[in-house]
């Protein structure tokens, strides 16, 4: 009996690792349409399996289909109160939608959002995803309904204690939306320090950006690129010279460094490469050149208007 009971299930277990397997790789490969077919078509037979309702969940998420990835999300939560990351995914998936409907709808939604990641933050003291979004959320609330930056500073040391350059980037996040750049730079400085990362290094440029600061922007790129041998750091450093119109050599140099070692995996199309040297050579005064690179930019991407108003300014 056993034995054929093994055999009559052997398929059902086959089905359930192939539909998830599946929709894991669809995931992977950003196939979330894909993903959200195998797995709703699975989850209606098996409602009980928490894994596969989590991916459907993010198969809906990923295709800003909040309300459904929401529900999926509640199904977890129901069935296992006590995982933190159910509730974070909860609190995720209705922040996002939220900030997509009108601010009057999203104010009976804020709580929900509050409640889903301080229970996530509470089931797990080492939850570094949920302190970041409630670092976020804090900051960007307004104090009517419940905005704080104590509060905000309160999970940014929490995230300190857990990961040092996390904790840096928070507080670089809460004194920059605060207009607190001065701050903001010696905590992105501290991250720099701790951690390296690229992510590190493009908050610290982001932030020269906003504050009209392109040649403390520049270094900071060079340091990265020092670090980091990115071809793509080539383009940015090009990008902020061609935008703030400082350094014209060294972005004309570093645009066609980019040109030169260009490959897929750089991310930003020639085309905006080839615009940048066009503007730098409006800089320079050099409409020969400038209408050359516009035109190659054109012709890779006809319809970005920027290009075309750009040509049509020459």
């Amino acid at each position: 009996m056993k034995t054929f009971l093994f055999v009559l299930l052997f398929p059902v277990a086959i089905l359930a690792q192939t539909s998830i397997e599946k929709g894991k790789t669809y995931l992977d490969s950003k196939q979330f349409a894909k993903a959200e077919q195998e797995l709703s078509a699975y989850v209606t037979y098996h409602s009980d399996n928490l894994e596969a309702i989590e991916l459907l969940g993010d198969a809906y998420g990923h295709q800003k289909k909040w309300d459904k990835a929401a529900t999926e999300y509640k199904k977890l939560v129901e069935a296992n109160p006590n995982t933190a990351n159910y509730h974070y995914k909860l609190g995720g998936a209705l922040g996002m939608k939220a900030l997509s409907v009108s601010k009057i709808s999203a104010l009976g939604i804020i709580g929900d959002v509050k409640t889903s990641f301080l229970k996530a933050a509470e089931l797990d003291p080492n939850h570094i995803e949920t302190r970041w979004a409630l670092v976020e959320l804090y900051m960007q609330l307004p104090g009517i309904i419940g905005g704080s930056k104590s509060k905000s500073l309160k999970y940014a040391n929490q995230l300190e204690n857990l990961s040092k350059v996390d904790g840096y980037l928070a507080k670089g996040y809460i004194y920059e939306y605060d207009n607190e750049p001065d701050l903001a730079e010696e905590y992105y400085l501290k991250a720099i320090k701790v951690g390296g990362s690229l992510t590190c290094y493009d908050k610290l440029t982001a932030l020269y950006e906003k504050e009209n600061q392109p040649e403390k922007a520049v270094s900071n790129i060079e340091a990265a690129q020092i670090k980091h041998q990115r071809n793509s750091l080539h383009y940015q450093i090009g990008k902020v010279c061609a935008d703030y119109n400082v350094q014209l050599e060294k972005g004309e140099r570093c645009l066609k460094v980019y040109l030169s070692n260009y490959s897929s995996k750089d991310g930003v199309p020639k085309a905006w490469a080839n615009y940048r040297l066009a503007q730098i050579y409006k800089h320079k005064n050099d409409k020969t050149n400038a209408l050359k690179y516009v035109n190659l930019a054109i012709a890779e991407l006809p319809k970005i208007e920027v290009f075309l108003d750009f040509k049509e300014g020459l």
